[in-house]
């Protein structure tokens, strides 16, 4: 899964404004009109990964407007806007991002994408598929509230728009790792990182987190098997790649069944590609496969890679093919840090209301936003994005045509934001 960036950030010292009163409601509602519009233009003019050039024009000149300090560009396409509060304290850090996908939108609404882009040589409709559309929004709605609030915030706030969190084009660097690399969490210096990503699976208006690992790593892999040509009527006279990349395949679901202990996580392999030959009556020399790898748990995301190269190599063997396997990694596990969890769920449940913040299970998505939590403590939650009463078993999956949210719940995540802020307190 990939969503939009978000990042605030916040200035080191003694503690963020321990404000307990609950945000004054006329901010919230002045707020909202503006965050729907702004959500519903991002959606009827989505942008590919590290193309996000007038998604980002939008976003430098409101930032400009509420008087930040704005960098940009910060890896190709991504902004930063710095809010300095009215008294001294930590660094905190809110992400969102920017990016839509190659996806024709089949939804009916007034503000439907109708944009076409070039994706991988192909002509493409795009859409904003996962909610990055939303993301922007409610980090810009809670941009407007703080600035608003800038004498009672103690410390700086970074807000932290981060481009292609899908994947850039190939060869190009892209998204958190890029955004890391150019210095967005070193000036200033980050002490906590935050992020959050509007999902169809809740209801619009809940919360849901969990400590620890709660989404996966992941990696694609590639496997190129060797065999020999010869007639399609005369198959002993060759080595048929295609019959040994199948044996492959299935070969690669013992992994999953047999070989590693999903009881301590979850473990998935996938193959999402196979290409070979060109006539019905030819065996080819060549058939080449790819394939994602997702896993909660960074030991076993190495074992699986080691026992893919071994099961792909050894089956090709048998077959007198031969087979190379290589691994392109996308995205680490997006771990929450406990301490830090615990400290921000109050904020939660002060946005929400207690009984609409609920612990949830892992998934097997992955969020680029991980790398940023290799250079702070990060927390990482989703916001309801389904209309209340849904079957959730059967609404439109993301990164799908019919992907669909409740623009009620933006609201939630608004406050979310502002409540960290509010709430948050240096260690």
């Amino acid at each position: 899964m990939k969503y939009i960036t978000l990042l605030f950030i916040m200035v080191p010292c003694m503690a963020m404004a321990q404000i307990k009163q609950a945000i004054p409601a006329e901010r919230i509602n002045a707020v909202m009109p503006k965050v729907i519009e702004w959500r519903r233009n991002f959606h009827r003019q989505p942008e590919l990964s590290n193309r996000e050039f007038k998604t980002a024009a939008i976003i430098v000149q409101y930032l400009q407007s509420l008087g930040l300090e704005v960098k940009y560009p910060v890896a190709k396409t991504g902004v930063v806007g710095i809010l300095k509060g009215g008294k001294p304290g930590p660094v905190i850090a809110l992400r969102a991002d920017m990016d839509g996908l190659p996806v024709t939108e089949r939804n009916d609404l007034p503000f439907k994408s109708v944009v076409k882009d070039t994706f991988s040589s192909q002509t493409v409709g795009v859409m904003h598929a996962c909610g990055h559309d939303a993301h922007m929004a409610m980090l810009l709605g809670a941009a407007t509230v703080l600035s608003n609030m800038k004498k009672d915030i103690a410390g700086t706030v970074v807000f932290l728009f981060q481009p292609a969190e899908e994947g850039a084009p190939q060869g190009e660097e892209a998204g958190a790792p890029f955004m890391v690399k150019e210095g967005a969490m070193d000036n200033p210096k980050v002490e906590a990182v935050f992020g959050l990503h509007i999902m169809t699976f809740l209801e619009a208006g809940t919360i849901g987190y969990k400590p620890g690992a709660l989404m996966a790593s992941s990696d694609w892999f590639t496997v190129k098997v060797k065999g020999k040509g010869s007639h399609g009527s005369q198959p002993w006279l060759g080595v048929d790649p295609i019959v040994a990349s199948t044996q492959i395949i299935q070969g690669l679901q013992t992994i999953v069944s047999r070989q590693e202990n999903i009881a301590k996580a979850p473990v998935v392999i996938s193959v999402g590609s196979i290409n070979s030959g060109n006539r019905p009556n030819i065996i080819p020399e060549d058939a080449m496969f790819n394939g994602t790898i997702r896993t909660l748990d960074a030991a076993t995301r190495k074992d699986v890679q080691k026992r893919i190269k071994q099961t792909a190599e050894a089956i090709a063997s048998s077959s007198g093919a031969t087979a190379t396997v290589t691994f392109d990694e996308k995205t680490l596990v997006t771990f929450n840090d406990s301490a830090l969890t615990e400290r921000t769920v109050p904020a939660l449940q002060a946005a929400a209301g207690k009984d609409n913040v609920k612990v949830i299970n892992w998934i097997t998505g992955s969020e680029d936003f991980s790398y940023f939590g290799e250079k702070a403590p990060a927390f990482f939650f989703f916001i309801g994005g389904s209309p209340k009463g849904s079957d959730l078993t059967k609404v439109p999956a993301h990164h799908t045509a019919d992907f669909f949210i409740d623009e009620a719940g933006l609201e939630t995540g608004v406050k979310a934001f502002v409540e960290i802020v509010l709430h948050y307190k240096a260690k």
